[in-house]
């Protein structure tokens, strides 16, 4: 398969909300004959238990802008991206959660759910919750605290 350099490659810088502006962090995209490799480095998340181990809900939203209001500070990100309508986990834009050890998170996950082409310039969001893979249309993974734009890299 020959590819497009211009779409082979992208990242997301990821920063915090107003309530979290030490939040941030990188997400990578690389295209792959089948699939896309995913990989995300993401700092200073809330440590919400005792010990230190969270986990946050991580998702490709359909929107092009990490804007919003004090309530809702990514709100412009929109829903999840999911252009073949279909029920949450199932959506192009589910990825695994984010597992967090004393507010650091990073890991690599290989998909065939979307090309780097499909999404440059949607978003991915960091939730404060853990997705609950059941609860329709996003996964009961709460409030937005991070946010970044898919670029080509």
């Amino acid at each position: 398969m020959i590819q497009d350099p211009s779409t082979a490659y992208a990242a997301a810088q990821i920063q915090g909300s107003i309530s979290y502006p030490d939040l941030y962090g990188i997400v990578r995209l690389k295209q792959l004959p089948n699939g896309v490799l995913v990989s995300a480095e993401i700092f200073n998340l809330p440590i919400q238990q005792p010990d230190g181990h969270d986990i946050y809900g991580f998702h490709l939203h359909e929107g092009m802008k990490c804007q919003g209001t004090p309530d809702d500070p990514f709100t412009e990100a929109r829903g999840h991206y999911n252009p073949q309508n279909t029920v949450h986990p199932y959506h192009s834009g589910d990825m695994p959660p984010l597992f967090s050890n004393q507010g650091y998170a990073y890991f690599s996950f290989f998909t065939d759910r979307f090309s780097v082409a499909d999404v440059l310039g949607r978003t991915i969001i960091i939730h404060d919750m853990k997705d609950d893979f059941t609860s329709q249309p996003g996964g009961n993974s709460g409030s937005r605290i991070g946010c970044g734009i898919i670029v080509s890299a």
